[in-house]
């Protein structure tokens, strides 16, 4: 388990975050999931999916479904 003796670097993170371009993909998936919820749409286990998915360029504006976890985290995967 980590940080289990120190407490943890919230500062670094975000930094480490916003320098690998990572911030901005996490504010319209938090802006996507605050639609549905305006809407009043339930989406209660299952995950806000983008049609055009963030990593390839994609944006709120491409379009969101509402998807089962499972489907939508399969093809997200990192490729390295």
């Amino acid at each position: 388990m980590p940080y289990v003796n120190k407490k943890r670097p919230y500062k670094k993170e975000y930094k480490q975050q916003k320098s690998r371009g990572e911030h901005s993909s996490r504010m319209e998936r938090q802006r996507a999931r605050r639609a549905y919820d305006k809407k009043g749409i339930s989406r209660k286990g299952k995950d806000v999916s983008h049609k055009k998915a963030l990593s390839k360029g994609g944006s709120n504006k491409d379009g969101t479904k509402l998807e089962s976890p499972s489907k939508n985290r399969s093809r997200n995967q990192w490729i390295e």
